[in-house]
């Protein structure tokens, strides 16, 4: 997607509909929750890890085995490797008077965990993942509705 606030939009947008295909409607706590993890991720990489002329990538896929037990993993890849986000233990709380740096508290509040891995060539993808809860599993497992391939 392209490295601008409105392809961080679309991105959050995109994955909130997906989800919704899923099986996880609009405006579940789940979906909402994503939605923020995916439009701190996007956000970031728009603002801080963007290249002139190069895009974002967005990735969702359910994984883990069976459904009870599966995780949303959320990826989002830029192509600016140096320019990395701390590690997962090693955020700071903002300045309460600071206009930015709480994205990735936000992502680390709402994530079952949450990483950064090197992209080759150039490049770095921030990971996010959210373990489903029982009993809520991707097209609604009590529904009878079929578990989602991924895109």
């Amino acid at each position: 997607m392209s490295s601008t606030r409105l392809g961080a939009r679309l991105a959050r947008h995109l994955a909130v509909h997906r989800l919704d295909a899923w099986g996880f409607p609009y405006g579940t706590s789940f979906s909402d929750d994503v939605g923020a993890v995916v439009g701190e991720l996007v956000a970031n990489a728009v603002t801080h890890g963007r290249v002139p002329g190069r895009d974002f990538e967005l990735r969702l896929a359910v994984v883990g085995g069976l459904a009870r037990t599966g995780t949303l993993r959320i990826d989002v890849t830029d192509t600016r490797t140096e320019r990395r986000p701390p590690a997962p233990g090693g955020l700071a709380p903002a300045p309460p008077d600071a206009d930015a740096g709480r994205g990735l508290l936000v992502v680390a509040a709402l994530a079952t965990r949450w990483t950064v891995l090197d992209r080759l060539p150039v490049g770095k993808t921030v990971r996010a993942e959210l373990d489903l809860a029982p009993g809520v599993t991707p097209g609604g497992s009590a529904s009878g509705r079929p578990t989602p391939s991924c895109p």
